[in-house]
Parts: C-alpha cells; structure tokens; sequence
C-alpha cells in the first residue's frame, strides 16, 4: 500500500481527494493537514510515503512546508505539489524545496491516482505545461552552481543522467540507448547514489542548475 498524507487548507478538496485515492486499491490516505506546520507534525508523526502538498496556505505554506519535511528526516516522504497556480516561481521553488513532482488541480482524478503511483515509484513527476515554465526558468536564471561531478561517475551515467533531465522515462531512454530497462535503472540509482541525491526530480534540477544540460538540447 501506498500511504498518503493529504494538505489542503480547503476541507472540501481534502475530503474530494480523500474520498477518491481511499477507493484505489492499492492507496490508503492516512491523514490529513490544514496548513504547512500541521503538515509537518503530521509527517512526523505518520511517516507517509507521499504527501499531496497545497502551495498557497495560512500559518506556513506549501514550499516551506516541504523543505522542512525534506530536511527533518534521511528517509523524508516524497512530496508531490498540487497547485490551481502553474507560475514560474511555484514550480522552480517547489523542486529546489525538495519536491518529488507538480500537479495541477485540474488534473483528472485518475490523474491524481496514477502520480501518486509514479511518485512512489520514485519517478519525478511534472506536468506538461509546468515542465515548460521549468525550462524557461532554468532559461532565464541560467547555471546557478558549477558542474562538479564525481570522478567516478561514468559516461553512461552522465548519459543516462541528461536524457533523465530531459524528461525521457527509463523505457524511452533504454530505446534511444539501446539498453534494457533494468540497465537504466541501476544507472540511474547509482549516478543517485554519486551525487548524493534524493530521486529524479534532484537530478533533473541538478543537470540544468550545473549546465549539464541546457535548455533546448
């Protein structure tokens, strides 16, 4: 089971999402939060593997809320963004925060469904519309860092890694490699590995914020 800590400030979306993910059978909502600073002690307390994170809240909002998630713990839950809002700040602020993946609320319920499952899974998660406000702002901000990779890491890795930041899954860098699935996945958890990073999401922030890889490749 995938277990799901639910954040909203409006108790009718959280009863709505609650309603839905708690019928799929492989799902199981096992709280719910107001506000970020509950969101925190709940995830504290409940150790989801996945919190559905509103952005815009009273106390403590949505992109505070998950770097304190994020930092409090070696195993934090991955957290997945659900916004009516797709501006550039929510989303650049809410990947840098530690966020696993960006959803907006006027995605299907199935939709819903299927990227709590792809969170889970460990794949990032982003939406059409939001991936290209992303590489915009990675456009306009440029590389923030610079590009200091381990040694270690290999030429497939480095492949596998900018292909990952491109937003190919594994299935469709495996073709464009000619590889199995397997062998994408253990090249992506090693190059996760070397650099010290949470899931697909940090890598794909990394490869643009070290220029790895630019936008328009």
């Amino acid at each position: 089971m995938i277990t799901v800590l639910i954040v909203d400030d409006q108790a009718m979306v959280r009863t709505g999402f609650t309603t839905f993910l708690s019928s799929q059978p492989d799902i199981d909502v096992v709280g719910e939060a107001a506000d970020g600073r509950e969101a925190v002690r709940r995830a504290a307390e409940l150790e989801p593997d996945i919190v559905l994170m509103d952005v815009r809240m009273p106390v403590m909002d949505g992109l505070e809320a998950t770097r304190a998630i994020v930092s409090a713990s070696t195993d934090p839950p991955k957290i997945l963004v659900l916004t009516t809002f797709d501006l550039d700040d929510y989303v650049y602020a809410a990947l840098r925060a530690g966020a696993s993946g960006f959803l907006l609320k006027d995605a299907s319920a199935d939709q819903l469904a299927e990227a709590v499952r792809v969170i889970a899974a460990g794949d990032a998660l982003l939406a059409p519309s939001v991936t290209r406000r992303l590489i915009s702002e990675f456009t306009r901000l440029g590389p923030r860092r610079s590009h200091t990779a381990p040694a270690d890491i290999t030429a497939r890795e480095t492949e596998v890694l900018t292909l990952v930041a491109q937003g190919l899954t594994n299935r469709e860098i495996a073709a464009r490699l000619v590889l199995s699935e397997h062998t994408v996945k253990t090249h992506v958890a090693r190059t996760l590995t070397k650099l010290g990073l949470r899931d697909r999401a940090q890598m794909i922030v990394y490869a643009y914020e070290t220029g790895l890889v630019r936008p328009g490749w």
